[in-house]
């Protein structure tokens, strides 16, 4: 099978294989695959898996009743890129250049050229692919002559579209990052553009080029439409589709619609997780619709825990009382559950994420499963549901979910999971253990600690999912063998 780099066989095999679909039932089958991934969605922003909440998520809670929740899933990191390189290449991001930290809106393209991704994977199996959404794996913008700046006339060298997406109409990173641009199938929608000036939380923006078309408020709602055009368009059509729909929000800036701001009474923050639920309802009700949600699987996620922090004194103040704070008083909201810490950490906050995932007539309604997994395997699912063959060399830390989603075991033995923070620091879970390799965080809270420094901690998970108790004197040899494994698991030659 052809690397991800070429396509010419691609375009000759897409409808070659739907084709030959009429002859084999099997991939006459596959279903359409929808995976929207939220930004800084946390675990307990959803009411289906935080029965304290007051936030409404009636659509989120729809997939999880219609579906299966995953109570036990983890990003590969406490923040965005490196999630999404993980999702798009089914391997950890710190086996790629980038250590630590997160690319900007001007980032060198993170994705080698002849690295497979999901989407190439799918594109060779028969699917025809799309993102919507928030890109942030770097881009290769055109620039002018002098080389100094860059030129939003001239196409993008390297998009979405160089790494196996037929469609694709994107943001070039988070939203608080310029250039505020959206791009299509490689070219800036629109190339001119306005200064946007630097705003505070929580219109957290910084200040770059806009272009016109380009209005924060609008930004979920103009993503959305692309992506139910996306699915009305393929509805009809005999060809699977693989739609990879990113959003842009809960993340900063924190800029809810004016339908729905006032509407939760948790502030900002509050009335955004509103946004996104009735985002995912209107994806769910375009499928009926289109009459196709019995052949679509649905996933849907977030990149890493909420940015949004706890505050457990009973007179502190927080995001309801003054917007511009970034966090909730426990007893008003907890976006991040009872997890420790929050995003970018180690600790469970950082990367313990929402995992819900719907495929009628596969998927028992109202089930659940409780197996440690992790975004990475989004990549060996994909392959196994379509009938790909995944290349040599590809997708080497995924495992395929599709036997947990049909209520079986792992079909074979996964590895360990292994957390990473934005500092670099690593951690690693297997069965009920976390044992942390870092003195701190590595991300946020204080104290931020040193990759690799130690005091070390261990947490027995099925006890003490807060991480308030570290056990790591009580069991060395736990703690000795999971060290070893991470190194062993880190230090492969992939």
């Amino acid at each position: 099978m052809q690397r991800s780099g070429s396509f010419h066989f691609h375009w000759l095999a897409a409808p070659l294989l739907v084709l030959f679909a009429g002859f084999f039932p099997a991939m006459a089958a596959a279903p359409n695959i929808i995976f929207i991934l939220a930004d800084d969605m946390g675990y307990g922003d959803v009411g289906v898996l935080n029965s304290d909440s007051q936030i409404p998520t009636p659509s989120l809670d729809r997939i999880a009743r219609e579906g299966m929740t995953f109570h036990d899933a983890h990003s590969p990191s406490a923040v965005c890129t490196p999630t999404r390189y993980g999702v798009m290449t089914g391997r950890y991001c710190w086996r790629s250049p980038l250590k630590r930290g997160v690319l900007n809106g001007y980032g060198t393209p993170l994705i080698e050229k002849d690295r497979p991704t999901v989407a190439s994977v799918l594109k060779q199996a028969g699917y025809q692919t799309g993102i919507v959404g928030k890109w942030h794996l770097g881009l290769n913008f055109g620039k002018r002559e002098d080389g100094t700046s860059l030129d939003f006339n001239k196409p993008v060298k390297d998009h979405p579209g160089t790494r196996g997406f037929d469609n694709s109409y994107i943001i070039p990173a988070s939203l608080d990052f310029p250039p505020y641009v959206y791009i299509q199938n490689g070219r800036v929608t629109n190339p001119v553009t306005v200064e946007q000036s630097a705003q505070k939380f929580p219109a957290f923006l910084r200040k770059g080029p806009r272009s016109e078309d380009l209005v924060m408020e609008d930004c979920l709602d103009d993503l959305l439409s692309q992506a139910t055009g996306f699915i009305r368009r393929q509805s009809t059509k005999e060809q699977p589709f693989f739609l990879y729909f990113p959003l842009g929000a809960p993340h900063k800036p924190v800029l809810p619609h004016t339908r729905f701001q006032g509407k939760t009474k948790l502030g900002p923050y509050g009335d955004f997780i509103l946004q996104v639920d009735w985002t995912v309802g209107q994806i769910l009700k375009t499928l009926d619709e289109c009459e196709i949600s019995e052949k679509t699987l649905v996933i849907y996620t977030s990149d890493n825990g909420s940015f949004m922090q706890r505050r457990d004194e009973e007179d502190a103040t927080g995001h309801v009382d003054d917007e511009t704070i970034q966090a909730f008083r426990a007893d008003r909201h907890r976006s991040n559950h009872v997890f420790r810490g929050t995003k970018a950490d180690i600790w469970e906050a950082g990367h313990h994420v929402p995992f819900l995932a719907r495929w009628p007539g596969t998927i028992e309604s109202g089930s659940r499963c409780d197996e440690t997994i992790c975004l990475v395997d989004f990549f060996a699912t994909a392959a196994e549901i379509s009938g790909a063959t995944i290349p040599p060399g590809a997708a080497q830390d995924s495992f395929s979910l599709l036997p947990l989603m049909q209520g079986n075991p792992w079909s074979r033995q996964r590895d360990p999971v292994i957390h990473h923070s934005a500092g670099g620091a690593f951690a690693i879970r297997q069965g009920k253990w976390k044992l942390v390799l870092c003195n701190g965080s590595g991300g946020r809270e204080m104290p931020r600690g040193k990759p690799f420094q130690k005091p070390y901690f261990l947490f027995d998970m099925t006890r003490d999912i807060s991480e308030r108790q570290n056990v790591i004197e009580d069991h060395p040899e736990i703690a000795r063998r999971l060290e070893k494994k991470c190194l062993e698991l880190r230090d492969r030659d992939y």
